[in-house]
C-alpha cells in the first residue's frame, strides 16, 4: 500500500491522541513524531483500523523508554 486513504489518515491522526490524552509529556514533539512514524510504518504495511492503529500508538508508548535511555 503506497498511498492511505482518508479513513486510515484520519485513524493515524486519532491514534495518538487516544494513546496519549493522560500522559504529562505526550505533547513532547519527539514524542508524537516517534509515534507517528511508527503509525505511517504500521498504515502502509496494510494496519489501517483505528483499532489496530491505537495498539501501534499504546506499543510505541511502552518503547519510550526503552529508547530513551539508548
Amino acid at each position: 500500500m503506497s498511498r492511505l486513504d482518508e479513513s486510515t489518515i484520519a485513524h493515524v491522526e486519532t491514534a495518538p491522541e487516544k494513546a496519549c490524552w493522560t500522559l504529562p509529556n505526550a505533547a513532547a514533539p519527539e514524542t508524537r513524531k516517534f509515534i507517528a512514524q511508527k503509525l505511517k510504518l504500521s498504515a502502509k504495511k496494510g494496519n489501517t483500523t483505528l483499532g489496530g492503529l491505537s495498539t501501534v500508538a499504546h506499543r510505541a508508548l511502552d518503547d519510550l523508554p526503552r529508547r530513551e535511555s539508548v
